[in-house]
């Protein structure tokens, strides 16, 4: 059998050849002699502490031993907690995945490490440590997926989280597989779940299952604050919400709101602004509350107009645009929906489009968003191209298929096919004629 070097034997041969005695390597590295006398012997296992400072002392790469410390630590001694924990913290540090990957899958043939490894991984989440974190949350839910426990649910929740990017197909596969855990999790986690998922449908346009999701989280929420409220109970402030109750009640109606509009149901739109512009019934009275009130209430203002618009009531445009045109986060989705709303009822909005030239996506991909969905922009502007080569070409303008053909270049990108269709139909009507 192939004998192993060992990081003991590594640091022996350089004693030897530096021609160091222990006493004064242990001086070198500010390590108590004797204990580095007991460690060199294997009486006491090597710290994080003690690997660290050596590796220092020897002039090499931090991690370089990192992986002989795997074996040290699982098959050397017995493991210990203690020392496992700051090497897998380390590693995530410097990146060492495959350290971390090989501890967690041996560490959970005992499943009493499951607990201390999944509160390791929330911390490494908290971090912002995300893909270090998902190899635990992965090894975590295999050793528990017979068990349908709340960790198991909170683990198939980070792993949803961390997995979500700019792929609207990968999006979707990775919310279908994580949809059936969102009634395991605690209730301080469901809510959250619900609007991430919301979002991820939304830009993907499937609007009813946007409406059952928000339904649902209305449900919730409603129920969460009532029970709050009723029963005076303090909130877990171990497992919080991202926002506050009452904004999720508020949130869910305008996510409602939204599904109607995109299935062009207007009027049942504009039922529900009020909805969420009411705060009557909030009990917070806070400076959070307060702002978090008077959003909605300029979201509900901008949305009643621009129901009304898309409802064709032509007699409502220049409020709208005077009252976008002194908000510059709300003037790209205002352009959006006149020109889309002008190519339904055939007006003729030149004028604004030259007021407001500049937030013209082909001209310029406005970086103000960049708060937002990443997917959702990109879907926005996509159909804003789409839309305004439409306007342009059915007026036979100059420049229209210019802009038909950076529809079709950026729709591509996105990975939008119904988009690049329509700008393919696009070019080929102005070929035509």
């Amino acid at each position: 059998m192939e004998q192993t070097v060992t990081i003991r034997d590594e640091i022996w041969a350089y004693l030897t050849q530096q021609g160091l005695s222990i006493n004064r390597f242990a001086l070198l590295c500010g390590i108590h002699s004797g204990t580095l006398s007991r460690i060199m012997k294997g009486q006491q296992a090597m710290a994080m502490s003690h690997l660290e400072r050596i590796t220092r002392t020897l002039g090499l790469a931090e991690d370089y031993f990192f992986t002989k410390y795997v074996e040290e630590c699982l098959y050397h001694s017995a493991p210990t907690w203690r020392r496992i924990r700051p090497f897998i913290l380390r590693s995530a540090q410097l990146e060492r995945l495959d350290c971390i990957e090989r501890l967690a899958r041996s560490l959970l043939d005992n499943l009493i490490y499951a607990p201390l490894l999944f509160e390791l991984a929330e911390e490494l989440f908290q971090q912002e440590l995300q893909q270090s974190a998902a190899i635990i949350y992965e090894n975590v839910a295999i050793s528990e997926k017979y068990q349908h426990s709340e960790r198991l649910a909170l683990c198939q929740y980070r792993l949803f989280v961390v997995a979500l990017g700019d792929d609207p197909q990968r999006n979707l596969i990775v919310a279908t597989l994580f949809e059936n855990y969102v009634t395991r999790l605690d209730e301080a986690y469901q809510l959250d779940a619900l609007k991430h998922l919301a979002h991820i449908y939304g830009a993907l346009h499937k609007w009813d299952k946007v409406d059952e999701l928000a339904v649902e989280l209305l449900r919730l929420a409603s129920v969460q604050y009532k029970l709050h409220y009723q029963s005076n109970r303090k909130l877990n402030k171990e497992k919080h919400h991202e926002r506050p109750l009452y904004s999720y009640i508020l949130y869910a109606h305008l996510m409602r709101a939204y599904a109607y509009e995109e299935r062009n149901d207007y009027k049942t739109a504009l039922e529900i602004v009020p909805l969420y512009m009411d705060g009557s019934w909030i009990q917070e009275d806070d400076e959070e509350a307060h702002r978090t009130l008077t959003q909605f209430q300029e979201w509900g203002t901008a949305n009643t107009y621009l129901y009304r618009l898309m409802d064709g009531q032509m007699e409502v445009l220049n409020d709208y645009v005077e009252y976008v045109s002194t908000r510059e986060n709300e003037i790209f989705t205002a352009l959006f929906r006149i020109v889309q709303t002008a190519n339904r009822y055939h007006w003729d909005v030149d004028h604004i489009l030259t007021r407001f030239a500049d937030y013209i996506p082909y001209r310029r991909y406005s970086g103000i968003y960049t708060k937002r969905n990443k997917q959702i922009n990109d879907d926005e502007h996509a159909r804003f191209r789409s839309e305004l080569a439409t306007y342009y070409l059915s007026r036979r303008r100059f420049g229209g298929n210019e802009i038909a053909m950076r529809s079709v270049d950026f729709t591509a990108e996105v990975d939008n096919e119904r988009k690049v269709i329509k700008g393919k139909i696009l070019v080929d009507f102005e070929i035509n004629i």
